[in-house]
């Protein structure tokens, strides 16, 4: 398998991200980590090795960025609105710096897919909400999507209500949004095991949401025995790049 450690100086963050390539070709696929993990985390846990060999038949093509949580959700010095504005400016970096780059490099020229676990999750459905014609299709597994879970009540911060969304999307008309949002795959998956209730009950708000907004959306609820833990990601993961694989969507 092709792989790479690179790193790159980002002038949204003024700092140096690292960032792991594992693939030769196919769909790129941007990785964001748990919790405030690393570029590397996704390979450590064993999620790479899980999904190889879509990898290797040149399907996918993996891009594990390092997460920004320590400066924004994770920051809890600050208040919800500095935490906020940092997250935006990732966002901002994740948009105009490294989706710019993963295209160039890959010569590929259509949207990508979004995907991460736990707090990976969180972004991941942010991400493809706020930019659905850069992420076309998202695996999101257990994860929160309430910025309070994060930030407690946030008042009337902007920073924090556009990046909430279980709010934001209560009130989303846009057509530009709505009409992408119902061309894409969003696939929504939670375990009912140990650690995954706040997981549970923001996934079935959000699988609401979708339905009171007409958007699709696949909501997968896993059995009682599937905790919040990497041994089940693993077998999430390349379970649903299966089914994709199937419908020719990657």
């Amino acid at each position: 398998m092709h792989f790479e450690r690179r790193k790159h100086f980002s002038h949204f963050l003024q700092q140096e991200i690292e960032f792991n390539v594992y693939g030769h070709a196919g769909k790129p696929i941007i990785v964001f980590p748990s919790s405030g993990g690393s570029h590397n985390e996704y390979g450590d846990f064993g999620m790479i090795a899980a999904c190889q060999s879509f990898i290797e038949q040149g399907l996918v093509k993996f891009y594990t960025p390092d997460s920004y949580d320590r400066e924004s959700w994770f920051a809890t010095w600050k208040s919800p609105e500095e935490m906020g504005r940092a997250h935006n400016r990732y966002d901002q970096y994740i948009i105009q710096e490294l989706v710019p780059l993963i295209k160039h490099e890959s010569h590929w020229q259509g949207a990508l897919l979004a995907t991460g676990c736990s707090m990976g999750a969180f972004h991941t459905i942010n991400f493809a909400l706020r930019h659905p014609d850069v992420f076309d299709t998202s695996i999101a597994l257990s994860g929160s999507y309430d910025a309070r879970f994060f930030t407690g009540e946030y008042g009337d911060s902007p920073s924090v209500y556009y990046n909430s969304p279980l709010d934001y999307l209560e009130k989303l008309h846009d057509p530009w949004f709505i009409n992408r949002l119902r061309q894409n795959t969003t696939i929504v998956c939670v375990g009912q095991g140990n650690w995954e209730g706040p997981h549970i009950a923001d996934t079935q708000r959000l699988e609401k949401l979708f339905k009171k907004k007409h958007l699709p959306g696949w909501f997968d609820y896993w059995g009682l025995d599937v905790p919040h833990d990497w041994d089940w990601w693993r077998i999430q993961m390349p379970y649903y790049l299966g089914v994709l694989a199937d419908q020719g969507k990657i």
